[in-house]
């Protein structure tokens, strides 16, 4: 991190660096001279690229002209704040923020402005994720108790079918009792399913990209027809312990609902990012990957959102509705969460990984 302020020294630099909420200084010319992490996070774009851009063109806000806002603080020497003021970011998104410019008028320098942005949505989703991860350890406590109810007396179903089947003398009467076999097998496999896998995650070392390339692969021979799959991958992002075969299958699971979303015509995108200082539900990750799955199809239904998580929730005809809450599982066997917004023409599904050291 570059500073160019003579207020930020070594121990300044080092707690605001520390901080989760965004803190920018201004000099007098109303130029960038600090950013901290949490900036860089909100306004998703390095410190390289953003250090002596001017207020008007790092935050071009509709609802208010922030370049007067920090001439006034710097010309009345009062702090002004903002509420909820709306920040635009690229890619059609956008973040809610608290503004608080504060004056700075040293003796021994020019005058300075410090912005403090603070995240408005951000305790919202905080909380959306200790939901989403309360709602899918509490389906799959459920899950788990009515699959060993089922899955008892399901082998008992089998084996008295087995045993007719030895006994009956007419080949005819005997594809009765394969259809019960058949149907009990399928039962069973369906309760896996929903299940997951039970088994401790093979962690490896692992680059992201190569388990993208491998899904990319595995779409190209299973839908030749398209849709287009643009690839928007982060170099940076450094390798780290997961089993990459259940990433894998994540991936595929979510790439393939955005597949059947967008149609042979449509879109599909894959895109990875690094977060620095980002909460998984309560939990606070100094580095943190994201992987975006986004699909240009007619979006998922409000009513369905909150619930698509949930086994057995499924808008396509025909689906089973577990591909994803099984992709879920997946990404928590890693400390991980996968969250959706949609909208007609637009659907993202994030998939959020601690990139800290694993000790597993």
């Amino acid at each position: 991190m570059v500073s160019d302020s003579p207020r930020i020294g070594p121990l300044e630099k080092q707690i605001l660096d520390h901080l989760v909420t965004a803190v920018l200084l201004f000099d007098g010319d109303l130029c960038l001279t600090y950013i901290n992490p949490a900036g860089e996070m909100l306004l998703q774009a390095s410190a390289h690229h953003v250090l002596g851009q001017s207020i008007g063109t790092l935050m071009p806000w509709p609802e208010c002209s922030m370049e007067q806002r920090l001439r006034d603080a710097l010309s009345t020497r009062r702090p002004v704040t903002e509420r909820e003021v709306t920040i635009p970011l690229s890619g059609d998104r956008a973040v809610r923020v608290n503004c608080t410019v504060l004056p700075l008028h040293p003796f021994d320098a020019s005058s300075e402005a410090l912005v403090e942005l603070c995240q408005v949505d951000r305790h919202l989703r905080i909380v959306r994720e200790e939901h989403l991860i309360s709602q899918h350890q509490a389906a799959q406590a459920l899950i788990r108790g009515l699959a060993h109810e089922i899955k008892n007396p399901l082998g008992g179903l089998r084996g008295a079918a087995q045993l007719l089947e030895q006994e009956l003398p007419d080949e005819s009467f005997r594809e009765h009792t394969r259809v019960i076999i058949d149907e009990v097998d399928r039962l069973r496999k369906l309760i896996d399913e929903m299940l997951g896998p039970n088994l401790i995650p093979n962690k490896q070392y692992v680059n992201i990209h190569q388990v993208l390339e491998h899904v990319c692969g595995l779409l190209a021979a299973e839908y030749p027809g398209g849709p287009v799959i643009i690839r928007d991958y982060d170099p940076s992002i450094p390798g780290f312990r997961a089993d990459p075969d259940r990433l894998i299958q994540a991936v595929l699971n979510l790439a393939r609902n955005a597949i059947a979303a967008a149609g042979p015509d449509g879109q599909v995108e894959l895109r990875t990012r690094v977060l620095r200082r980002f909460t998984i539900g309560n939990k606070s990750h100094r580095l943190v990957m994201q992987v975006e799955v986004i699909d240009d199809g007619e979006g998922i239904a409000p009513d369905l959102l909150d619930r698509i998580f949930l086994p057995m929730v499924s808008e396509r005809p025909g689906g089973t509705g577990l591909g994803l809450p099984i992709a879920q599982e997946l990404i928590n066997q890693h400390g991980g969460l996968i969250e959706c917004e949609s909208r007609p023409g637009k659907t993202r599904f994030f998939i959020y990984l601690p990139l800290e050291p694993s000790h597993d």
